[in-house]
């Protein structure tokens, strides 16, 4: 199979590796990609921990804030929400594509293509989603979100009495698991499954 690297451009013959095993770029010794231990069993498992993970974030409160006696709790969407209700529609509308909407299409879009190809299920569209996950991967931004969340956290400390939930605990387990999940998911791999179906 030939490849180009996204580093140098080199066009480089790659052989089918072994379980485990790592391409490397013969001019500048980038990654070019590898073949990881499990096939597409340890992706799949790491997209359906993150879409269980991402639903308890987005079902169950961050956190809740008490202020003179009056207690307020917020979910993922109700962060963007309360943007939006303070005149901030512009940084509600990117805090939610970012932190809701793109890692959700993310997540299902991966779960859809290693369903098919790991169960060999005709499902349509399988190449244009595989072509959408790659397109939709900058705006999965939930380690961003999670660093706005600890610095207001710390400037919360001080006014009020700031009380951590089940739903900040599951979106800190999601960053890892979603981060898991696409550095196992290897592109070239899919596409060699896809182009064998034919």
């Amino acid at each position: 199979m030939l490849t180009a690297c996204h580093e140098c451009d080199a066009l480089q013959q790659i052989n089918s590796l072994p379980p485990g095993g790592v391409a490397h770029c013969v001019c500048c010794g980038a990654r070019l990609h590898g073949n990881p231990k499990g096939g597409l069993d340890a992706p799949l498992a790491l997209s359906i921990s993150s879409l269980v993970l991402f639903l308890i974030a987005n079902l169950f409160p961050l956190l809740s804030l008490t202020v003179a006696g009056r207690t307020q709790e917020t979910t993922l969407s109700g962060a963007s929400w309360a943007l939006y209700q303070a005149e901030m529609a512009p940084l509600a509308a990117v805090v939610w594509l970012t932190s809701v909407l793109g890692p959700a299409l993310i997540i299902l879009a991966s779960l859809y293509v290693l369903v098919a190809l790991r169960l060999a299920l005709p499902l349509p569209f399988v190449r244009p989603v595989l072509i959408g996950i790659s397109r939709l991967q900058p705006w999965g931004m939930l380690d961003v979100f999670m660093l706005g969340v600890l610095v207001a956290l710390v400037k919360l400390a001080g006014m009020a009495d700031v009380v951590l939930g089940p739903g900040l605990y599951a979106f800190t387990a999601l960053i890892f698991f979603f981060a898991a999940a696409m550095a196992r998911l290897e592109p070239h791999l899919l596409w060699e499954r896809l182009g064998s179906r034919r």
